[in-house]
């Protein structure tokens, strides 16, 4: 069985901050931090249950914690002692709550003082846009706060700047109130969606990973697909897939998983940066993975105003062929490096496994039940997914306690290891211990996690304020339509070269924030231009897309990072290795961009019954493509074939060659049996090459 490794908490995977995470543990302010955190859970929970405040007060208070745990929690410099909170932050993070608190407690005299502001509601405002900048900076990054002050001073400066982009400018007070005092900035949808369901989904995560089912979700993994070729890369690939579904977070999936995975991999055979890169590129795509995608996608759902299970029922297929992708390339590189599985020794018992973990699977069903099949909103299905995973972790600890431990059972899982460990401790009293110590700990760490998240999404509402007042989204689409030349592709271009670049020092949501307000309408109006009936849910999708690979794309690729420190190899030849493992996921958003029946848009059951079959083919030639080998080494233009092979089998719409239509299924079946021809050419020179080595071994005898 794999060997177990113990991982950090999420709150401290996940932070890529300029400042230091503290470990406050043992302290009056660690205690203090930690029933903060359980008290932000706490009230968000209970306006799960009861109903959101009114207004823009749920996000006042939200972000009256959100501050509070930045400021307490991170320093401001990686040089400062970790176990120390100096009095300077403390006034700051004082400073900070109550000035996010000042919204609730004057909701009135605000909401009708828009355009006339005292000069103390711009002083309050004005002082909270600063203390948002240097939570950012200290919990996420400091390139977020330079660009959203790039922003501010481009709303100041407008008269002076030549060319589309010039406007009249706004004056500090003005841009204040703008961002302040409306709903359009600071209290805009992305700290809305943070202030709701977001947070939610991120505290299920939390109760998920507390009770043993990320730990499960690996286990499982590893049963399943250890004992194959380069079993470990596969089983990677499996629980990062599994994990991203109910995390959402990259780098907490890199490091969850990968403490597992890449010293497995490294075991059997792979080389350092090449376990690394496998891990990257896998827990990358998580965020893809329905039903709990990345923040991004709850935003995406309140910008659109379209339910969540749209953004879910578009996002199944791609997911799945970017990881049949991810699958097939590692598939490919076990065979070409010759690479073993894991010894029979090595793997956990397959339906010991699956049947020892099942109960942790409850909450997750219930999600899924809730959110599409009854179609619940998203806040109500998390919150009563949380209450669900309450009581399969009392139902669990009250079996552990009565029946599991006394007749020493119940060790197979890392998380039941520990626990067992507990019960020797406080045999009589272990029921109570341990479920308040995971319920505890999971509404804390759902809180720390969601604190770095609250402040960014705050720091992009002030980007989307001036985007608003200064009118730049309209400015930027008439650039790109004149840069472009009314080319849709030429506009997708641009478009992902922006999220890449963006993306290279922001998180995901920001960077989709960014871009769905500057170049998604541009993309929209050239679609329009051209005649064409582009869905607006397509479009989103393409720039949340790009958003996301940009986590594991040279040169920076924070994921490729996290995961060079734990396979000690080069971060930036694990960064590229993974971005060439992750190509399909750069690929696939212009195959559904031009063809969105792919997102299942405008199809229905038989037409997909076919295309789904088909795409996954195309994925795995792709994965020949990408690789260079099948059975044997392809030649060059065997693996452009195969790359056109690609194209054609994904594409779930009519060819036209030569001005002459070709129907879809009669391209289907011709690829399908050029396919299986190259397959026995493959196989034949194989059998050639073979007979060849054996001669020259009997040669040398």
């Amino acid at each position: 069985m794999p060997q177990k490794k113990t991982t950090a908490p999420p709150a401290q995977q996940t932070q890529e901050g300029s400042g230091q995470e503290r470990i406050l543990t043992g302290t009056w302010s660690g205690s203090f931090v930690k029933w903060l955190a359980i008290a932000m859970s706490l009230f968000q929970l209970y306006t799960g249950f009861t109903g959101e405040l009114p207004g823009a007060k749920q996000l006042s208070v939200h972000l009256f914690f959100a501050l509070m745990l930045c400021f307490l929690s991170f320093s401001g410099s990686k040089k400062t002692r970790p176990d120390s909170l100096p009095i300077h932050d403390v006034i700051l993070a004082v400073a900070a709550g109550l000035a996010a608190l000042y919204m609730l407690l004057n909701y009135q005299h605000i909401a009708y003082s828009v355009g006339r502001a005292e000069f103390y509601d711009l002083l309050i405002g004005g002082g909270l846009i600063l203390l948002v900048l240097e939570a950012t900076r200290r919990s996420i990054s400091p390139i977020l706060p330079i660009i959203t002050i790039v922003f501010l001073v481009y709303a100041y400066v407008g008269p002076y700047i030549p060319g589309e982009l010039a406007h009249r400018g706004f004056g500090v007070s003005r841009i204040i109130d703008h961002i302040f005092m409306t709903g359009e900035g600071l209290w805009g949808v992305p700290l809305r969606v943070s202030a709701t369901f977001v947070f939610l989904f991120v505290l299920f995560g939390s109760f998920l990973e507390k009770m043993g089912a990320g730990e499960y979700l690996i286990d499982l993994s590893f049963a399943s697909m250890g004992r194959f070729r380069g079993g470990p890369a596969k089983a990677a690939v499996v629980a990062s897939g599994a994990m991203g579904s109910i995390s959402g977070s990259s780098i907490a999936n890199t490091v969850t998983t990968g403490s597992m995975t890449i010293p497995l991999m490294k075991k059997v055979g792979f080389k350092p940066h090449t376990a690394g890169a496998v891990e990257v590129a896998a827990s990358t795509n998580g965020q893809l993975m329905p039903p709990i995608m990345g923040a991004a996608a709850f935003i995406m759902a309140e910008m659109l105003g379209i339910s969540y299970f749209k953004i879910v029922k578009a996002a199944i297929i791609p997911a799945l062929l970017s990881y049949t992708a991810i699958f097939s390339i590692v598939h490919l590189e076990a065979i070409k490096e010759n690479i073993r599985g894991l010894t029979k020794e090595e793997t956990p018992p397959l339906w010991q496994t699956f049947f020892s973990g099942l109960h942790y699977l409850i909450p997750l069903f219930v999600l899924i039940w809730l959110l599409l099949v009854w179609f619940w909103t998203p806040t109500t299905s998390a919150t009563w997914s949380i209450l669900a995973a309450v009581i399969v972790i009392a139902g669990n600890n009250l079996y552990r306690h009565f029946v599991a431990f006394p007749r020493g059972k119940g060790k197979h899982i890392e998380v039941t290891d520990l626990a067992h460990e507990a019960y020797r401790q406080k045999p009589n009293a272990f029921f109570l211990y341990r479920s308040r110590d995971e319920l505890l700990g999971s509404l804390e760490a759902g809180a720390r996690n969601m604190a770095g998240i609250a402040s960014a999404c705050a720091c992009c509402g002030i980007i989307i304020g001036v985007v608003t007042l200064t009118g730049l989204g309209l400015k930027m689409a008439v650039l790109i339509s004149a840069a472009a030349g009314n080319s849709l592709f030429l506009s997708l271009l641009f478009s992902v070269f922006a999220c890449i670049i963006l993306g290279l020092g922001l998180p995901t949501t920001a960077t989709y924030i960014i871009m769905a307000a500057m170049t998604a309408p541009a993309i929209m109006t050239i679609s329009q231009n051209l005649g064409l009936e582009l869905p607006i849910i397509a479009v989103h999708l393409f720039v949340f897309y790009y958003g996301i690979v940009a986590d594991d794309t040279p040169p920076v690729g924070l994921c490729a990072y996290a995961a060079a420190g734990i396979a000690g190899s080069d971060p930036v030849k694990t960064g590229y290795k993974s971005f060439r493992l992750d190509l399909a996921a750069f690929t696939l958003p212009f195959m559904f961009i031009y063809n969105p029946k792919l997102l299942m848009l405008n199809t229905n059951f038989s037409e997909l019954a076919l295309i789904i079959p088909m795409c996954i083919l195309g994925m795995f030639c792709w994965s020949i493509f990408i690789q260079g080998y099948w059975l044997v080494k392809t030649f060059i233009w065997e693996r452009f074939l195969f790359l056109g092979l690609a194209f054609v089998l994904v594409s779930p719409g009519d060819l036209t060659i030569a001005n002459i239509q070709v129907p879809h299924f009669l391209t289907n079946v011709s690829a399908v049996a050029l396919l299986i021809f190259f397959y026995f050419l493959q196989r034949a020179r194989r059998f050639r090459q073979s007979r060849v080595s054996n001669a020259l071994k009997e040669a040398a005898v």
